[in-house]
């Protein structure tokens, strides 16, 4: 585990796409070894979920800068530089 814990600090907001993946794949792991107590269960789900909706939010992101630029280079190719 790295010295920073961005599970304590519940900024899921900040995370890279990278660090909310690890992350997660951590949470996973955690609830497939079974929790101590319902708790702290419903703690990592609700972790996770949030997870892996920081994670989508990158990936749509990076579709759509995708899809942009795409867009630019047929623009470009085709001569309707705008």
């Amino acid at each position: 585990m790295t010295a920073a814990n961005p599970s304590a600090s519940g900024d899921i907001d900040g995370l890279s796409f990278e660090q909310a993946r690890d992350e997660l794949v951590r949470v996973v792991a955690e609830l497939e070894q079974g929790a101590p107590t319902l708790e702290e269960s419903l703690r990592l789900w609700e972790r996770g979920e949030a997870l892996a909706a920081r994670c989508e939010q990158w990936l749509v992101g990076a579709k759509e800068r995708l899809d942009a630029a795409r867009a630019a280079s047929s623009r470009t190719e085709s001569g309707n530089e705008g």
